[in-house]
């Protein structure tokens, strides 16, 4: 069993997404080290790890004192030496040498510059520097990471398109599904209505996921106020943007952020789910997990014009450009005849066996094998750099 330790942006108890379902499974193969961004704390006299067990994965996080509270995330000046000394304590105490790095985030460069490793992984799940509130050098990290990387993987067909001309082992491996988690939400008779929803009038259209920037507002103000009838229901955190910003009609509800175990009780009860995400930078190259989920429930689908949605599952998802559209296409969805839902879930089928997150980790660890068998273990120079097969990474702070 060969150590990953993998550095993210996201908090792993956070919504259970792309790097929780790949991670969990491959820690049934590798020793698994999740590290988070680092924590600010008042409370706090000295920097230090704060280390717990979740399943299979060890996650840690630099628990750091500042006398005030604000933002600091992997790559900040003040905190990356302290975490990564405090890690290189780590991997002593815990004989880990070598470690494969997986990086969800360029700003964590520096730990492969310092650490060493024996492969270096960039897993590509979002545009991020397009997101609000990017790090202004996210890109010129990218940049510098993309020909480094002995493999980047991509989330969806537009983020493969833009990162390939960068790396020649770029593998395209758009996010999938755990089918047997949501198929019972097929039928809502297995699930009691959480209490929450019962009062709610169907129809219900619903959503699971973050809400944040890359949401169409005004699109859910459109349809809310198009039809009072129906019930829009919004589920998941509100991330980056105002709460008070959120069109507030009597028939649009939000409840908030629900863990992954109790997403298929709310799923039974939607009558038609949405992927109500706006077209602009930030979802540009977005491949929403959440549409496989909503398959594998069997739930009617009506997105916006999303082109990793479209390209990959537009043969089944009602596609809605305009407010009027989207509309029209939910009228639809809610006057399926039985002869058209059957031969729906005959071509979701297919998409769903194609799209396991299973098969994606067996073919992912294929491909790190086949990396590692193909080229030599890092070696350390005096100089502070780490050279491999033609490649040298400087020091993060020089010679």
């Amino acid at each position: 069993m060969g150590d990953l330790m993998v550095f993210s942006h996201l908090r792993w108890d956070f919504v259970w997404q792309r790097p929780q379902h790949l991670l969990s499974r491959l820690a049934k193969h590798y020793r698994v080290i999740f590290v988070e961004e680092p924590v600010s704390s008042t409370e706090e006299r000295e920097p230090r790890l704060d280390v717990h067990k979740s399943g299979r994965v060890t996650v840690i996080r630099l628990i750091y004192p500042v006398e005030k509270n604000h933002w600091i995330g992997h790559g900040d000046a003040v905190t990356q030496p302290v975490y990564e000394e405090l890690l290189s304590v780590y991997f002593a105490t815990e004989g880990i040498t070598d470690p494969m790095m997986w990086l969800y985030t360029p700003m964590a460069l520096s730990f492969a510059q310092k650490l060493g490793h024996s492969l270096l992984i960039y897993d590509v799940m979002d545009q991020l520097s397009a997101f609000k509130g990017a790090p202004v050098e996210l890109k010129d990290r990218e940049r510098a990471l993309l020909p480094l990387a002995d493999l980047v993987f991509t989330g969806g067909y537009s983020l493969y398109r833009d990162k390939s001309p960068f790396n020649p082992n770029t593998h395209l491996f758009p996010s999938g599904v755990d089918p047997d988690h949501f198929a019972s939400s097929a039928n809502r008779a297995n699930y009691v209505i959480p209490a929450e929803i019962d009062r709610l009038n169907p129809p219900i259209l619903g959503y699971f996921g973050v809400i944040d920037e890359r949401m169409d507002l005004d699109l859910l103000d459109a349809v809310a106020a198009a039809h009072p009838e129906w019930t829009l229901l919004m589920l998941g955190p509100v991330v980056k943007i105002d709460p008070d910003d959120l069109p507030q009609r009597p028939n649009l509800h939000y409840p908030g952020m629900k863990q992954y175990a109790e997403l298929p009780a709310y799923l039974a009860h939607f009558d038609v789910a949405l992927v109500p995400f706006a077209i602009n930078a930030a979802t540009r190259y977005l491949s929403p997990t959440k549409t496989l989920e909503y398959m594998a429930a069997h739930k009617p689908i009506v997105s916006t014009p999303i082109h990793d949605v479209v390209e990959l599952y537009g043969e089944v998802v009602r596609i809605g450009g305009s407010a009027a559209e989207f509309c029209a296409h939910i009228e639809s969805a809610l006057a399926e005849t039985p002869s058209e839902r059957t031969a729906r879930r005959r071509k979701e089928d297919t998409l769903l066996a194609l799209h396991t997150w299973d098969g994606i980790a067996t073919r992912m660890m294929a491909q790190i094998q086949n990396r590692l068998e193909s080229r030599p273990r890092a070696t350390f120079s005096l100089m502070g750099k780490i050279t491999r097969t033609g490649k040298t990474i400087p020091a993060a702070h020089g010679d």
